[in-house]
């Protein structure tokens, strides 16, 4: 089949109206529902199964070879041309299509870090436009997993440690996405751990399950997303393509979710009955299990024909609610990389770099008085985008930091190069007025741990490399005035040097326009408004255990800040930290009663003024923490944030809402959901630290 046939789908008439997907009206679901059925019940059990069946292996070789090429692939089931319905057409990934010359955004971690939804909502809708225009109908570009750990190899394509913020930037990239294609929310569930991916079975308890590493899966399914992929580990002894706690009791039951699940790529599945009877309704990329094996297991009484409907009818019903978009011919292709999206990726590298530290302040640098500048490190005009595992984007151009620095720097001061040589760039340090150091990681580190092309892998070991922390260390003993950039997929121990530099800017994997975005911030064109998506430890002992070689592995309920707080520990940098070129003073915070009911909420509302002489953004949060529950519980949870943009002298009121179904607990005897009548804490500032946050009582009755 060539490739023109194979993402040509069958003309389906429109059934939803245009724009978000998700929003389909009663009236338009009844039809699609009815449809639907109507559809499954003309088909043959081959047809049924064919829905849950990627095309044969011989169909794809020239996807493949696009994709051994660089030239990158969409993958899929085949289009029932008598039954006018269009195959499924998969592209990845997290920080753009899958495909040479797409936009390359910031990887999904420095997202996080901007805590700006209608942001992450636009990313998603330029994700999506860009692959429906290279002819994807679904996606697997919306990961959602916790980060439990920052070892885990995938953080960067995660949006942080906390399920409130996951839910919340999830469901934006969802409603994104799904203006053109459909999106999957992935891997469900309890995936955060790289090299054991394919054997480690996760033990966890079910109040842990279901208030740690569900909600914001579950938030997604609220939401209208179109399917789930479930992941490659074991859950509680059961591979979760076939765990039927999970994906049956929970997903399909509990939750109501009326979208069909696909397994995770390649190796998602290990036996045919167990996966159709488990609830996995679709297989992926290959026919291991499904195909004329499903066929034969029905057949042989082993998988009941009504399982087969069910699942045909899940992938139907998903079909039809975005046939709308099948029919769509205005897709842009100049749109592609072209400048909307590059200013949107340079938007999202601008405000997910998180200034962590500005001593003195050293930052920004002042042109005027400055006539030459050091940029030192490999990192500093070497293109990182981050992971080359699934979720790779190869952008039609990308500016490095040094790249950028040389066109904002202007024409009277001197931008001087050296690599990382400590010899080299302690003299150039030492004959600059100010030095940059670029360090951290790239692809052969961190990222999908791919064992044969020698990719990826978690990073058990958090702190820089030796040669990286040697070199900061002989470019801040040459000069004093050196600011350090840190490109990585989750958090850095730098404790080692940390006290010996001035400024620190985390810029993750800032994406193809990072190193505009960063030469702006240095130089004070924008000011940094990121924020830490995850805790920053001083040492490994301040975070859950972490092996990747286990086999079995214990999730326990707290990680992160919950984790610490519990400890009584103080990180380098708490989650929510980030500094600005502008001052924020928060007024005395206020509700709008002080209790409400099990089904109320309350308002809280904070005054945030301007009190620098800069423009700038601050990321308001609002954490909850309960008072004398019957469980334990933790100190303070996020439960809200919000952006909000000042110039200098202004004020602007942030109000955020507090929901109580947000504050239940899982009664894991009752199997239900408790809202506790007793007394909690709101907290409102610019981090997580205590020192940070103003705190209000309310009670629930």
């Amino acid at each position: 089949m060539k490739r023109r046939d194979f993402i040509k789908a069958a003309g389906v008439m429109a059934l939803a109206p245009a724009g978000l997907a998700a929003q389909v009206s009663e009236e338009a679901g009844a039809d699609i529902e009815e449809r639907a059925r109507s559809i499954v019940a003309k088909m043959s059990l081959a047809e049924k199964v064919d829905q849950m069946t990627p095309e044969p292996y011989w169909l794809m070789l020239d996807e493949a070879y696009d994709q051994l090429s660089g030239r990158g692939t969409i993958v899929g089931t085949a289009p029932n041309k008598r039954l006018g319905l269009a195959g499924i057409r998969f592209m990845d990934g997290p920080r753009g299509p899958n495909r040479r010359g797409s936009t390359c955004f910031p990887v999904s971690m420095a997202r996080g870090a901007a805590f700006d939804v209608d942001l992450e909502e636009r990313i998603g809708r330029a994700i999506g436009y860009e692959m429906a225009a290279q002819g994807a109908n679904f996606t697997g570009a919306l990961c959602i997993n916790v980060l439990r750990h920052p070892s885990w190899g995938r953080a960067q394509e995660t949006f942080g440690e906390d399920p409130y913020h996951l839910g919340q930037m999830g469901v934006a990239s969802m409603r994104g996405l799904q203006e053109h294609v459909m999106a999957c929310a992935k891997h469900y569930a309890c995936n955060s751990i790289e090299e054991s991916r394919f054997f480690v079975n996760v033990k966890v308890d079910e109040r842990t399950l279901r208030e740690v590493y569900l909600p914001h899966f579950k938030k997604c399914v609220d939401n209208g997303v179109a399917s789930i992929m479930s992941a490659y580990n074991d859950v509680n002894g059961e591979l979760c393509s076939h765990n039927e706690h999970l994906l049956r009791d929970i997903l399909k039951g509990d939750w109501g979710f009326e979208g069909f699940v696909i397994s995770d790529f390649f190796y998602g599945v290990e036996d045919t009955a167990e996966a159709a009877n488990g609830g996995l309704d679709v297989e992926m990329p290959m026919r291991r299990h499904y195909g004329k094996k499903l066929e034969r297991a029905v057949k042989a009484q082993e998988v009941s024909e009504s399982v087969i409907d069910e699942a045909a009818l899940r992938i139907v019903r998903q079909k039809l609610r975005f046939a709308h978009l099948e029919d769509r011919k205005d897709y842009d292709k100049s749109m592609i990389a072209g400048p909307e999206h590059a200013a949107l990726a340079l938007e999202a590298a601008r405000k997910g770099t998180v200034l962590l530290k500005n001593e003195g302040p050293l930052l920004p640098f002042d042109r005027g008085r400055m006539k030459s500048l050091a940029v030192i490190g490999r990192l500093a005009k070497k293109v990182n985008l981050g992971d080359k595992g699934s979720s790779v984007v190869r952008p039609p151009y990308s500016v490095t930091p040094l790249e950028g620095i040389k066109k904002l720097a202007g024409p009277g001061l001197e931008v001087v190069y050296a690599g990382s040589d400590k010899s080299a760039a302690a003299r150039a340090a030492g004959e600059a007025d100010a030095a940059v150091v670029v360090a951290g990681f790239d692809w052969r580190k961190e990222g999908e741990y791919i064992r044969e092309a020698n990719l990826g892998g978690d990073r058990e070991d958090l702190r820089l490399s030796p040669a990286d922390e040697e070199l900061i260390k002989a470019v801040a003993d040459a000069n004093r005035n050196v600011a350090v950039i840190i490109e990585s997929g989750s958090a850095v121990i730098m404790e080692s040097w940390k006290d010996e530099v001035p400024a620190v800017l985390m810029a993750w994997y800032p994406g193809m326009e990072g190193g505009t975005a960063l030469a702006e911030i240095l130089f004070g064109d924008i000011s940094p408004s990121g924020k830490l998506p995850m805790v920053m430890p001083r040492s490994l002992d301040q975070l859950p255990p972490f092996d990747n070689k286990a086999r079995e592995v214990v999730y326990d309920y707290y990680h992160g800040y919950k984790l610490l707080d519990k400890n009584g520990l103080e990180p380098a940098f708490h989650f929510g930290h980030g500094l600005s070129y502008a001052r924020f003073e928060y007024g005395k915070p206020r509700l709008s009663s002080a209790t409400m009911d099990k089904n109320g909420e309350i308002v809280l509302a904070v005054d945030v003024t301007n009190a620098g002489e800069k423009e700038g953004e601050e990321v308001v949060q609002l954490y909850v923490g309960a008072i004398g529950s019957r469980v334990d519980r933790p100190e303070k949870e996020l439960k809200g944030f919000a952006r909000v943009h000042l110039e200098p002298g202004r004020t602007g009121t942030v109000t955020m809402t507090i929901r109580a179904a947000e504050l239940a607990y899982y009664d894991v005897e009752e199997g239900e959901w408790v809202v506790e009548s007793i007394s909690y804490k709101a907290h409102v500032g610019g981090s997580s630290k205590k020192e940070d946050l103003a705190t209000l009582d309310f009670k629930i009755v």
